[in-house]
């Protein structure tokens, strides 16, 4: 990847990558320094691990990168708060691209973003990368792989983002309600789009590689059931068909969860009819979900077990989460058509820290 130097105003860029200092950011690094094309005017790591005591960020940065680089600390807040940290101190730059801290940047990504924010109108505020998610050739995809090969056809991920620097200050940046990664992604793009802006798919390649999970990641991931309440909150019942974002098994999930508590409930009652009713149909709604999990799988004896036991916890963990989403969006205003539902969050100067090349 050059220096940034001969090209358009317009064309120009600054990348930030909120992070939590895992080891895929270096790989990431080093395949934006190692791309065909033009280079960022700045990228900005946003440390967004907890803690003071931290390794420095600054070995994984490429020395080609270091004199444009400068490191934020972000406050452990989340991905939506360590973005809108990230692109305000990017400083005055047309386009902010938002990368992931786990994603590879193609061969020719520099070339290819130039190409696509050359061809961007006065009214194109967001411009997505193509993603693409390696999967293992000799065998089926796991469940959670399956998971992170979705990224694939996700609309406005932004794992690999390109905004328009005046249409994030338009609508006040990410809402930072938004603590997980997940949501505050089509959030934004909803809100770009009721601005009057368009959003439109780009030439270059991104790799998102699936990356290392434990047993229970798909238990862990019903949290942002909470996040799709503050949806509904914010966009109405019928936001997911605007974003062309995944409905899911939230319905079936709370019948599931019920026809279980309801079989407790009457056990312990001595209504023992009711309660068998109740049972057989939480074992069919049970049943159900871990057949559709496993037969797509290698249904290898370690997957068939985790998916047995995580379709029994799933549904229980996604009502919980839903419920506690609901308890903690209960205020949340719907948006106005051109606005966000309430005052800019606040531009808080950053503290930045540059590398030493």
């Amino acid at each position: 990847m050059t220096e940034p130097g001969a090209r358009a105003r317009d064309a120009e860029y600054a990348v930030v990558v909120p992070t939590l200092g895992r080891p895929s950011l270096r790989v990431c690094l080093h395949a934006l320094a190692e791309a065909s094309g033009p280079g960022p005017v700045r990228v900005v790591l946003v440390d967004d691990r907890p803690g003071a005591a931290r390794p420095p960020l600054t070995a994984d940065v490429p020395p080609s990168l270091r004199s444009r680089t400068i490191v934020v600390p972000g406050g452990a807040r989340g991905p939506a708060a360590a973005r809108n940290l990230g692109w305000r101190a990017a400083g005055d730059v047309p386009w902010i691209v938002f990368l992931d801290d786990d994603v590879v940047p193609g061969p020719t990504w520099g070339d290819d973003l130039t190409l696509d924010l050359s061809a961007a109108t006065e009214r194109t505020a967001g411009i997505t990368a193509r993603i693409e998610v390696p999967l293992p050739a000799d065998r089926r995809p796991t469940d959670w792989e399956r998971n992170t090969a979705g990224l694939a056809a996700a609309r406005w991920i932004t794992a690999d983002m390109a905004y328009r620097r005046a249409a994030l200050a338009a609508v006040g940046g990410f809402d930072e309600r938004f603590r997980r990664a997940f949501r505050e992604d089509a959030d934004l793009a909803l809100r770009i789009l009721d601005a009057g802006w368009t959003l439109t798919g780009g030439r270059r390649t991104t790799t998102h590689p699936v990356r290392p999970a434990g047993r229970w990641t798909s238990v862990r991931l019903q949290a942002g059931n909470a996040d799709d309440v503050l949806m509904t909150r914010l966009h109405g019942r019928h936001w997911w068909r605007r974003a062309e974002a995944h409905r899911g098994r939230l319905p079936v999930h709370l019948a599931v969860t019920g026809a279980g508590v309801t079989a407790l409930g009457c056990a312990l009652l001595g209504r023992h009819r009711p309660a068998g009713v109740c049972a057989a149909a939480w074992l069919a709604g049970t049943t159900e979900f871990a057949l559709a999990r496993i037969l797509p799988g290698p249904r290898t004896r370690d997957e068939v077990l985790t998916m047995v036991v995580t379709s029994a916890l799933i549904p229980p963990a996604a009502t919980w989460h839903w419920l506690r989403g609901r308890l903690a969006h209960r205020t949340a205003r719907p948006l106005t058509p051109l606005g966000t539902g309430g005052p800019a969050p606040a531009l808080r100067p950053a503290v930045r820290e540059r590398l030493r090349s």
